[in-house]
């Protein structure tokens, strides 16, 4: 990723989205706290380089690897702006979320797409991570589909404790990956052009 990210800057190479899932591992970005991972032994750690804090991949999680120049605008996200950026990861989870019946929504604070249980609680569906070297994005963005949720108790998932992880199995819409990945193939032009 970081080779690509280079020579998207230096070469001018071609931007690229990676969809991949991970064996069950835990990563930290530059905001991790020590004392947020909860249990060092349950699966491999590693530092990440990505902005945020403590998160888990693995099977079940689709991951988005996001390698794009950003001083030149994507379809809604303008040149040179970070913040409108992360806010279009956020939006293309939600425009995916949307084709399964699910209301994926921002938190003021809470950096990540939440749904609202019907008894008010709110959990994590989709985590950013994501990282800018010389205005070429790298890292990305988790969506829940059906990882062991068991899994995040290892962590303080994004350093936050009061609220859960949840997942697209877990609130009833049993989708397999191929059709996330369509619909997040959909969705991106939606935002991204």
């Amino acid at each position: 990723m970081q080779e690509r990210a280079a020579a998207i800057r230096e070469n001018g190479a071609e931007e690229l989205v990676w969809l991949v899932e991970h064996p069950p591992l835990y990563t930290a970005g530059t905001s991790a706290k020590p004392e947020d991972l909860q249990d060092s032994s349950r699966f491999p750690t590693y530092t990440a380089g990505r902005g945020g804090q403590w998160t888990y991949h693995g099977p079940g999680q689709r991951v988005a690897y996001v390698m794009l120049d950003l001083t030149r605008p994507h379809g809604t996200i303008p040149a040179r702006d970070v913040r409108c950026y992360v806010a279009g990861l956020e939006r293309w989870v939600i425009e995916t979320l949307r084709e399964f019946g699910i209301k994926g929504e921002i938190r003021e604070g809470r950096v990540g797409i939440w749904v609202v249980r019907p008894d008010g609680a709110e959990d994590k569906i989709g985590a950013i991570g994501v990282r800018v070297t010389r205005w070429v994005s790298w890292h990305g963005l988790a969506l829940n589909v059906n990882p062991d949720l068991s899994h995040f108790t290892g962590i303080v998932p994004c350093g936050i404790r009061e609220h859960g992880v949840t997942s697209l199995h877990d609130l009833g819409v049993k989708v397999s990956m191929d059709e996330v990945d369509a619909a997040l193939r959909r969705n991106w032009s939606k935002v991204f052009g």
